[in-house]
């Protein structure tokens, strides 16, 4: 596969992205190269985004511009996307190492997180969740509009009844080798249908069209059929660290069916948000919620965890919650 394209990126406004502190090159353990960038102050409580099948780092860009006024927010794009490299190794499990190898190369020794996962991004952190350096940065997950397995079978970005024949369609138009093309106003409604709410404004379409529209078709095509046979059921048993969850009631491309079968079957949720009249792109269709919920994250798990540590207060002395 070659290298992906730059995204044609909106250039104001809330969905711009913002020039990152510092840009690094992180090789994870196949050899495969990873744009990273850090933003905010170096000593402030870490933040790790991680985005779904065809975004890229300007898929956090309001996240990114909230939370660097006082966080270490470090944001990387998925192998194919954004800025970096595709690779011929495309599974949960090249995914996962990605992740561990962002952690390693930016968190100092034992460091606490917050790592963040929306859709693909989501399923980054689940196959990641019985490896000992995710275990080890980890303090507490944000999932943000994501499945473990069945992603194809429950979709419902076409208006068909559930059953093989959804499922074998979807899986075609999903995986379609076909390129994408410029953004139109067709292109773009076509975007909010199957995968934005019906009251997403239009500068929030936008901003999806553009990052969706810059992923290369062969990058598309390699990660939708890693994502139709995806069964990562076995990663949410093993991801102990407390989790959150942050779900569009009106989502077609994973829907809330995902987020209770997640609720159900993780060892430590602390708490599902699931937003009326909101699709699959939660965090640019409501930046706001999903930035507040890591703030609240990060105050409890890494925040009060550090002050702990500092004044020698046990355990019982930090409240937890959500």
């Amino acid at each position: 596969m070659s290298r992906p394209a730059p995204d044609a990126r909106v250039t104001s406004g809330p969905y711009a992205p913002p020039a990152p502190a510092r840009e690094l090159t992180v090789v994870s353990a196949d050899g495969a190269p990873l744009h990273v960038e850090v933003h905010g102050p170096e000593d402030a409580p870490p933040v790790v985004l991680s985005h779904g099948w065809t975004c890229s780092t300007a898929f956090w860009a309001a996240q990114i511009r909230d939370l660097a006024t006082d966080h270490r927010v470090i944001a990387y794009d998925q192998r194919g996307h954004g800025r970096s490299p595709a690779s011929p190794a495309c599974t949960a499990q090249a995914l996962a190492d990605d992740l561990e190898a962002v952690l390693a190369q930016t968190l100092a020794l034992g460091e606490k997180a917050v790592i963040v996962g929306h859709s693909m991004g989501g399923m980054t952190v689940m196959a990641a969740a019985a490896r000992p350096r995710f275990r080890e940065h980890a303090a507490a997950v944000l999932l943000c509009s994501t499945g473990s397995s069945r992603l194809v079978a429950e979709s419902r970005v076409l208006p068909l009844g559930a059953g093989r024949v959804r499922t074998w369609i979807t899986g075609r138009v999903l995986g379609s080798r076909a390129p994408l093309g410029p953004v139109t106003p067709v292109a773009k409604r076509i975007l909010k249908y199957a995968t934005m709410g019906a009251g997403s404004a239009p500068h929030m379409v936008e901003a999806c069209a553009r990052i969706v529209h810059a992923c290369p078709r062969a990058v598309r095509h390699a990660w939708a059929a890693v994502l139709e046979s995806l069964d990562l059921d076995h990663g949410v048993r093993e991801l102990h660290t407390p989790t959150a969850i942050v779900h569009g009631a009106s989502d077609r491309l994973t829907p809330p069916v995902h987020a209770h079968a997640l609720v159900a079957a993780l060892p430590h949720c602390v708490g599902l948000t699931e937003l009326a009249g909101v699709g699959h792109m939660t965090p640019i269709e409501a930046p706001g919620l999903v930035t507040g919920r890591i703030r609240e994250l990060v105050t409890t798990y890494v925040t009060a965890h550090t002050t702990s540590e500092a004044t020698g207060a046990g355990p019982a002395q930090i409240k937890e919650g959500a």
